[in-house]
């Protein structure tokens, strides 16, 4: 078997979309590439959402965009309005068959369902442990973002599709941090997803059938619908360690693109791809891109704070989108000023942060 100039270990977000970068910029006119994914066929099986804050190449991939969105607590509740950064959700589907229609025209890219010999091409790796289980075991302890959705449908009209559901967090927290998350794709269809922020050791956590049920009929009040589509994961919220050498570079969440504070990494991993595409004949530049330290640092007091005091998360989740929306989401997206920094911080609660800091 030939050897190929590049490899990508991963076909999903990250390496197709790396990918699709590498294709459009004319960077596999002469140069062969090896997508090593074990998946026998692409379909949707993943919901990816953000803000909008800066333009991307998947708006035909994209289901919907709200500028308005809602938060709710035992206490209060309340819809926020963005003019300038819609949320908007990818449909994993379109994205594949755009990207996989797009390589299929190049006899350059060639899929493996297994690895293959390679000496010294480059290679981008989007596996964030080599054995899953293992990291699985080994990790328990830490937060993770652990859901699952279903995407149901109603025959009336029972929907506000101008207003999503960032976070309703009037359901049982169980010493934990749990919310439900609302789409509303249309008025009579929708996402509904319940999301647990907590380490993975505590099972009763994860009944999430009979907690999407009990919500869909006593909180949103629907007893007939069917469900179209469902979907489960889990995000680690903290950085794995994945060795790179001068010919391995990680990307997606094994290159540290998802935000921790969040769980966010679409819009990521597609700034990192186009950086790699600028840098691709100094790799040593190329492994330099990262989400921005003062994130890391930020994002790691945020999520001491939740573990050691999940019970006041709801009220800061809540808080943080009070008064300058716009700033919070530049925040949450990675692209805030100090203003807005400043504007999010103040919003804490000062001596519970404070001590995370210093701990």
């Amino acid at each position: 078997m030939k050897e190929f100039d590049y490899h990508i270990y991963g076909g999903g977000c990250a390496g197709l979309s790396l990918a699709y970068h590498l294709e459009i910029n004319g960077k596999l006119k002469n140069k062969t590439l090896a997508i090593i994914e074990p998946r026998a066929e692409y379909k949707r099986d993943k919901t990816w959402s953000f803000w909008k804050i800066y333009d991307h190449d998947f708006e035909d991939c994209v289901i919907k965009n709200w500028n308005s969105f809602s938060i709710r607590t035992n206490d209060n509740s309340n819809i926020v309005k963005t003019k300038n950064y819609p949320y908007q959700s990818i449909d994993s589907g379109k994205f594949y068959k755009k990207i996989n229609d797009k390589l299929s025209t190049n006899s350059n890219v060639k899929f493996f369902r297994e690895k293959i010999k390679n000496t010294s091409s480059i290679v981008f790796n989007s596996v964030p442990y080599p054995s899953f289980d293992s990291f699985f075991n080994n990790n328990k302890s830490k937060l993770w973002q652990h859901f699952q959705g279903v995407e149901i449908e109603t025959n009336e009209e029972i929907f506000d599709d101008s207003i999503m559901t960032l976070m309703d967090f009037n359901c049982e927290q169980k010493n934990s941090v749990h919310f439900f998350y609302i789409l509303p794709f249309s008025k009579k269809k929708a996402l509904i997803e319940t999301t647990w922020i907590s380490s993975l050791e505590n099972k009763d956590l994860m009944d999430y059938d009979n907690q999407l049920k009990n919500y869909i009929y006593k909180n949103l009040s629907i007893k007939n619908y069917k469900v179209n589509y469902q979907e489960k994961g889990v995000i680690p919220l903290f950085y794995s360690s994945i060795p790179e050498n001068d010919f391995c570079i990680n990307i997606g969440s094994a290159g540290g693109m998802t935000r921790l504070s969040t769980g966010y990494t679409f819009l990521n991993i597609q700034e990192h791809s186009k950086f790699i595409i600028k840098n691709l004949k100094n790799l040593k530049k190329a492994k330099s891109y990262h989400i921005g330290k003062k994130y890391e640092l930020l994002d790691n007091i945020f999520l001491k704070v939740l573990k050691s005091n999940p019970k006041i998360m709801p009220n800061i989740f809540y808080k943080m989108f009070n008064g300058h929306v716009d700033g919070a989401i530049k925040f949450l997206s990675n692209r805030s000023n100090l203003i807005n920094d400043i504007s999010v911080i103040l919003k804490m609660p000062k001596w519970i942060f404070i001590k995370s800091l210093f701990n």
